[in-house]
């Protein structure tokens, strides 16, 4: 409940009644039973309430039904969220793919939803054949609009493989957040990165992906990577509309699972994002090397919740407590991030000319020099280095030690 009103005050909406109605049987033509439509008429109207909000997946009939009842307007909850996506996006990509997912919802709301949809209308030329109804018509329309959007965002796709590509010649790794809408992800963001990043106590407060270049402790730079946040029983329609966005996060060297550890049901949203992930194909992603899970909003705890954190973390080396607030943890993140890439790196030496001050600075920005042994004609480079980077590395004008 408390999250369904969150979602509402989202997009600024005043709520001035809330109601969880348990439910024998789902009722075909209104979902909820007659009894209670009964006892809800009274309080909307005493209320002058304007829209109705059912925190659950309806069918248009069911809504049409319901709205005639009751005589306001009424909506689910893929609706209320696609409404807060169409508020928040502000990209060209961001909206849409809002408007992507916005179709789709609405042409599987145009069956028997309306009843002026069953008109048929006479041919005109080319526009309507005979006979064509009125919902062939919004079906067609809507159909060309679709097939117009994914066209565009397929554009949208193919520029973001070009950019990583490029971003793997020069290269940086990426570290991608995820997690459940309002952990604290772009807060995180803009403390690490002082990008400025829109971060409000609002679900769904980052719809557009943000890009930008930090520097680990060890001196090596990565591109940090703010995404959508995810949410339970989050509508098939985004998902598939966001792919494009979602793609940062498969191509990720390291993905940072953010979590509102204050949240009651920070175990549930745990479950929720895992799901999302493995829908994406990043199935048992917490076994694997590349994972970070971060529990964010310590500053929010008591002493004894705190103590527990501490325990849990001390067990587990890819899990870590931070405040994205305070900055307790920031330091401690950004050593992990480099022990995770460390980890996937080869311990070379080389030698290369003290005179090849290019060949020198290529090696820093692709390797992390763990240490440098000046000689006469050459200095000694002890290294740690990404596999591709090292057959790129044998291929130029250095000597190999080991």
């Amino acid at each position: 409940m408390a999250e369904a009103i969150g979602l509402a005050q989202a997009i600024k909406l005043d709520v001035v009644h809330q109601e969880i109605i348990r439910l024998r049987e789902v009722k075909p033509a209104t979902f909820i039973s007659q009894g209670s439509l009964d006892k809800l008429l009274p309080i909307l109207q005493e209320q002058d309430v304007e829209l109705l909000i059912i925190n659950s997946s309806i069918t248009p009939i069911q809504q049409r039904n319901l709205e005639k009842k009751l005589k306001i307007k009424v909506i689910d909850r893929t609706a209320l969220i696609l409404e807060i996506f169409g508020e928040r996006a502000q990209t060209k990509e961001g909206k849409l793919q809002v408007e992507l997912a916005h179709l789709t919802y609405q042409r599987s709301r145009l069956v028997r939803s309306w009843t002026h949809l069953e008109r048929q209308r006479g041919g005109a030329g080319f526009l309507g054949g005979p006979g064509e109804t009125q919902i062939e018509l919004d079906r067609r329309i809507i159909d060309d609009k679709i097939i117009r959007i994914k066209k565009d965002l397929e554009k949208v796709r193919q520029t973001r493989e070009l950019q990583r590509s490029a971003r793997k010649r020069v290269p940086y790794p990426v570290v991608a957040l995820v997690g459940y809408t309002n952990a604290g992800k772009s807060s995180i963001f803009n403390r690490l990165s002082s990008a400025g990043v829109f971060a409000e106590d609002l679900l769904f407060a980052t719809l557009d992906n943000t890009l930008r270049k930090i520097k680990l402790p060890s001196g090596r730079e990565v591109i940090l990577s703010d995404t959508v946040g995810f949410i339970s029983d989050l509508p098939h329609e985004l998902i598939m509309s966001f792919r494009a966005t979602l793609e940062e996060v498969l191509a990720a060297d390291i993905i940072v699972h953010v979590r509102d550890i204050s949240n009651e049901n920070h175990d549930i949203q745990k479950k929720d994002v895992l799901a999302v992930l493995k829908s994406l194909g990043l199935a048992e992603i917490e076994e694997q090397n590349c994972y970070i899970e971060l529990l964010n909003k310590i500053d929010l705890l008591d002493e004894q919740q705190r103590q527990w954190v501490a325990e849990i973390s001390s067990r587990n080396p890819s899990l870590l407590a931070i405040s994205a607030t305070s900055g307790e943890g920031s330091d401690q993140f950004l050593e992990l991030i480099d022990k995770k890439l460390s980890q996937n790196r080869l311990a070379v030496t080389c030698r290369i000319k003290n005179t090849d001050g290019a060949l020198q600075a290529w090696l820093y920005r692709h390797a992390e020099v763990v240490s440098r042994k000046p000689n006469e004609n050459f200095d000694d480079f002890e290294i740690l280095i990404a596999v591709p980077d090292f057959n790129r590395l044998k291929q130029k004008d250095v000597i190999i030690i080991n």
